[in-house]
């Protein structure tokens, strides 16, 4: 599954989408081929499938999991672990090719206004590289967040774990930044959908269970 030398990312995401197994998907195998230097290309791999309008039970759960291992994995500077169960899940080739190949529209639009050593800042030394790597955790546990049936939910934090590994392996810092902003965003998304569930039951408890 190695991608094509010098190929762009795009062109790398199409090579591993090409030779995706048909039936069920193991993620123990996929990340196996794609290798430590591979970590960052998984996340935008695994952050495809919910830039678009389709939902594939319990997929958020076991790809937000992956990504908080490669974030903490690429901290300790180590290669990637998972867990047996986690290597042993499967998902359905048919569904995610599809979605897989639907999301490649972000990632030619991202391409697009990348520009390698753009704000370098945000890119370089090793206190910046504890930051966006915690920042692909934050990222990955918002996506994992009990919101799958709201809109947006995982698209949000989707775009923000795909911005962060974009900058990361292109070294952009203002795609690393627009990570952080979307973080942000998710965070104040989902802080809404809460205070807003909360009035809701209190309206509905005051209506039927008036003091």
């Amino acid at each position: 599954m190695t991608p094509p030398v010098g190929a762009s990312l795009r062109e790398q995401l199409l090579s591993l989408i090409a030779r995706l197994p048909d039936g069920e998907v193991q993620l123990g195998p996929l990340v196996d081929e794609l290798g430590t230097q591979g970590m960052l290309l998984l996340v935008i791999l695994l952050t495809l499938v919910f830039l678009i309008p389709v939902s594939i039970p319990g997929v958020s759960t076991v790809f937000g999991a992956v990504i908080v291992l490669i974030g903490f994995a690429r901290m300790a500077g180590r290669a990637l672990w998972l867990p047996g169960a986690v290597r042993r899940r499967t998902v359905p080739a048919g569904r995610l090719r599809g979605a897989l190949d639907t999301g490649l529209t972000w990632v030619r639009r991202l391409e697009r206004i990348t520009k390698p050593g753009r704000l370098s800042r945000l890119t370089d030394g090793r206190a910046m590289g504890l930051v966006n790597d915690s920042a692909l955790v934050l990222g990955a546990v918002l996506l994992m967040a009990p919101f799958g049936f709201i809109p947006f939910s995982n698209t949000i934090p989707g775009v923000a774990l795909m911005c962060l590994a974009i900058g990361l392996l292109q070294r952009d810092g203002l795609m690393v930044l627009l990570g952080h902003v979307a973080n942000v965003l998710t965070m104040v998304y989902f802080a809404i959908l809460i205070g807003g569930g909360g009035l809701a039951i209190r309206e509905l408890l005051i209506r039927f269970w008036p003091a």
